[in-house]
């Protein structure tokens, strides 16, 4: 039991980075540690317990994250067990080569040593791209910085969209460069919560760089853009959270454009006469939808029917270029242009992946095209939208106008709508509703679930960084139960999925212990008021408990109930008369 602890101390600390973050606040050491005492004496001997020492032991010696001074704490207390772990491997490699020998069988050949001048060589004289890797000294060609928080943005139709926000906006800046281009990403965590950054245009290690910012921390990156395409970027904080802060809203657009002319700017012999850069993607209400993939809205470029307000403009004959990715984070697209025909789309946006015509392509997450036509030389309007419909119904549907009198924007990038604070402020004020996967948005939205039996155990479940149901009203004396339904619940990140319930305002203070898959923590309300509370590891997780008195039997319903009784006792009584008579 001895070495145990310790080794699954290590294990939450260096497999996860454990970094708190209390009402809106960055934890004291001594306030993770001490959290981090409490996982270890309650999970010492569950199966979470034993499936984390387990990650603990597969993953050791791995490039992770850097050593935080918790971590270096940790390892100083258990030293003496890594010590004859150590040990105890190598008495294990010699017996078995000892054994290798006594059956004359070849010994396990050693690893050869690395040598990264001979790897970049041969890389270099092969017939395909060599990979990213670059010395993070080198020049950059282009710098790009992102800006990573929390915050609010308009998403159109009268909806303030409540979540991850990346340069202030959903979805973040289109970043644009030349293959063969070295790029540098600095990346700034403006919020309260660690964020992070994976980059799908770099084939390199980028999660040692970039794997997890905490708050007021900038890291940077380097690689060579070495493949042509349209790639996703998004936020990558480790583990579970890099889906919970896609699904928040914390992705954009990549083109690497290629050396390579695309075929129809090679048959026309001119570049586009417009060039249209669409990301199309899904904003949820609460985790479960996101996890189940429910979304209530799908749009373009980060607002609802965005191109039905603002159609974009070209003229008949033009050559259009679409540099298209579907970000997801769930549903499929099959993207289509009414009364258009491809000339060529090319799978990735790389050239040579290239498909001659076609009325359609059909994108999951991360799925990405370049799309090349010709406007018809006859003036009208071509809708753009999904045609797995129930997207396009949701806002992701937009105009394409040929008029032969336009003056057409030469480039449409897939950056979402930016406003300034006094813009953003008048659209809250203005909002019909507000939707967030994590905290609680207009009432009409979270509506409050009512519980009416103080007998029977109400259940609310945290799954996809979110309570469900985030409000409730229940009488009181009833028991609520909570659920930790997240089943990613160890690795690197935002303390992965582990979770608790930290009152932060009401009649009564508690907080809950850390709870991991199918674990569950009760409490009963016995005092009347309104309770607010939240995810300690997780504070942008909100939850609301509304205890109100119990039912009378003269209040409401409970007057008819009385009367029906009593005129039932009446029957009875006079049926009894009547017989004796």
């Amino acid at each position: 039991m001895k070495t145990k602890k310790p080794l699954l101390m290590l294990a939450f600390v260096s497999l996860m980075g454990f970094t708190f973050w209390l009402n809106q606040a960055k934890a004291c050491e001594s306030c993770s540690m001490a959290l981090l005492e409490e996982i270890v004496d309650e999970k010492m001997d569950t199966w979470v317990g034993e499936h984390v020492l387990e990650a603990a032991k597969n993953q050791q010696g791995l490039p992770l994250d850097g050593l935080s001074r918790l971590q270096k704490r940790s390892e100083e207390r258990m030293g003496p067990v890594l010590v004859a772990q150590v040990e105890k491997q190598k008495e294990e490699a010699v017996q078995k080569i000892a054994e290798a020998a006594a059956a004359k069988a070849p010994a396990p050949a050693a690893d050869s040593n690395f040598n990264l001048g001979r790897i970049l060589s041969r890389d270099a004289n092969l017939s395909i791209p060599t990979t990213s890797f670059v010395d993070q000294k080198v020049k950059a060609d282009k710098v790009v910085e992102l800006y990573l928080a929390e915050g609010k943005t308009y998403i159109g139709n009268g909806v303030i969209y409540d979540g991850f926000l990346i340069n202030d906006r959903v979805p973040g800046p289109t970043v644009r460069v030349t293959e063969g281009d070295i790029v540098e990403f600095r990346v700034t965590n403006d919020g309260t919560v660690p964020h992070g950054a994976s980059i799908h245009a770099a084939y390199t290690q980028s999660s040692a760089h970039m794997g997890k910012i905490n708050p007021g921390e900038t890291k940077t990156f380097k690689f060579r853009a070495t493949i042509p395409g349209v790639y996703m970027y998004h936020c990558a904080p480790g583990g579970h959270a890099i889906a919970m802060h896609v699904i928040g809203g914390q992705y954009g657009m990549m083109i690497v454009e290629p050396k390579k002319k695309y075929k129809l700017e090679q048959l026309l012999g001119h570049k586009p006469d417009i060039e249209i850069d669409l990301i199309q993607h899904e904003l949820y209400s609460n985790g479960k939808d996101a996890i189940e993939g429910n979304a209530p809205y799908t749009m373009f470029n980060g607002k609802l029917f965005r191109y039905v307000e603002e159609p974009i403009v070209a003229r008949p004959g033009d050559y259009v270029r679409i540099n298209f990715i579907n970000v997801g984070p769930n549903n499929l697209s099959t993207f289509h242009i009414v009364g258009i025909i491809w000339d060529f789309a090319y799978w990735q946006g790389h050239p040579d992946n290239r498909m001659n015509n076609g009325q359609s392509v059909t994108a999951g997450p991360t799925d990405s095209f370049v799309i090349e036509f010709r406007v018809p030389p006859e003036e009208g309007a071509y809708t753009m939208l999904s045609h797995a419909v129930g997207s396009t119904s949701r806002g992701a549907i937009g105009l394409l106008v040929a008029d032969k009198k336009a003056k057409p924007k030469k480039r449409i990038e897939a950056d979402g709508p930016f406003f300034t604070e006094e813009e953003l402020d008048v659209h809250i004020q203005k909002a019909k509703r507000t939707i967030s996967p994590f905290k609680i948005g207009s009432p009409d939205v979270d509506v409050p679930y009512i519980h009416k039996d103080p007998d029977q155990e109400l259940v609310v479940r945290i799954i996809g960084n979110s309570f469900y149901p985030k409000v409730v009203e229940v009488p009181e004396g009833t028991k609520i139960k909570w659920i930790n339904e997240e089943a990613f619940t160890y690795l690197a990140g935002e303390f992965a999925g582990i979770h608790n319930v930290v009152i932060t305002d009401g009649p009564e203070n508690f907080s809950s212990p850390m709870l991991g898959h199918a674990e569950s923590y009760t409490h009963t309300f016995t005092k009347k008021g309104e309770y607010s509370y939240m995810c300690a590891p997780h504070p942008y997780m909100e939850g609301k408990i509304r205890v109100v008195a119990k039912a009378s039997v003269f209040s409401g319903g409970g007057w008819i109930s009385l009367l029906a009784v009593a005129l039932g006792l009446i029957g009875i009584f006079i049926g009894v008369r009547s017989r004796r008579s």
